[in-house]
C-alpha cells in the first residue's frame, strides 16, 4: 500500500464579505488572497504593513507577467543582446581593448567585429564580438583596421575569413531569444561566480 500525500481541501475565506473558496498553499492558511488578509488582520499596525507589503508584491508580479506577455520580438532580441554583451564583457574581463590594446578604467562596450547593422546573423557569433573600450567602438567606429590586426592573433587568419565570408541569414523565434537571453545570463552568472 503506497502512501500518497494528502490533498488539502478546499476552504472558505474567513472574511464575510468575500466567502470564497479557496485551496489553502500554507499550512492555517484562512484567507484567500492578501487582499482578505488585510481585512482580516487585527488592528496590529504591523500585521496590515505585513498584508500590504504581500499585496505589493503579488501585484508587481502581475503586472512583470503581463508585461512579459506583450513584449514584441525586438524587444525580446534586445533582452538577448544585452545578456550576450554582458557576458562577452565578462568572459574578456582581463583582456585589453581589441582595438587600441589599452588596459583602462572607463567603460567597456561588446564591439562586433561584422557590425549588427551589416551583418545580423554574426550578432550572437562569440568569434564575432570582443570586449572593447568605448573610444575605439563609439567614436572610432570599432577602429576596424587595428580590430582585424588583433582577431587574427587571437582567432587565426582562417577564422576571420570565415568571419568575412558570406553566411545564412537567421530569424529566431521568441522562444529561442527568451532561451538565448536565459542561458547567457547564466553563462555571465557562473563566470561571476567563478572570479568571485
Amino acid at each position: 500500500m503506497s502512501l500518497a500525500a494528502k490533498q488539502p481541501r478546499a476552504k472558505k475565506c474567513r472574511v464575510t464579505e468575500c466567502g470564497a473558496s479557496f485551496v489553502p498553499k500554507r499550512l492555517g492558511q484562512r484567507v484567500c488572497s492578501p487582499a482578505c488578509a488585510i481585512l482580516d488582520a487585527p488592528t496590529n499596525q504591523a500585521n496590515q504593513e505585513k498584508a500590504r507589503k504581500s499585496l505589493a508584491q503579488v501585484e508587481r508580479r502581475e503586472i512583470r507577467v503581463r508585461k512579459e506577455k506583450i513584449k514584441s520580438r525586438a524587444q525580446h532580441l534586445r533582452d538577448a543582446q544585452t545578456a550576450f554583451n554582458a557576458w562577452i564583457r565578462e568572459r574578456d574581463i582581463g583582456l585589453p581593448c581589441v582595438s587600441c590594446g589599452r588596459h583602462h578604467n572607463g567603460q567597456w562596450n561588446a564591439g562586433h567585429y561584422r557590425t549588427v547593422g551589416g551583418n545580423p546573423e554574426l550578432r550572437f557569433e562569440p568569434l564575432n564580438v570582443w570586449r572593447q573600450c568605448a573610444p575605439c567602438n563609439n567614436h572610432k567606429s570599432g577602429d576596424i583596421v587595428n580590430y582585424r590586426i588583433e582577431l587574427v592573433k587571437r582567432i587565426g587568419a582562417e577564422a576571420v575569413e570565415w568571419l568575412e565570408g558570406p553566411h545564412e541569414a537567421k530569424k529566431y523565434t521568441i522562444e529561442q531569444l527568451k532561451a538565448m537571453t536565459a542561458e547567457y545570463r547564466a553563462k555571465t552568472r557562473e563566470l561571476k561566480r567563478a572570479a568571485a
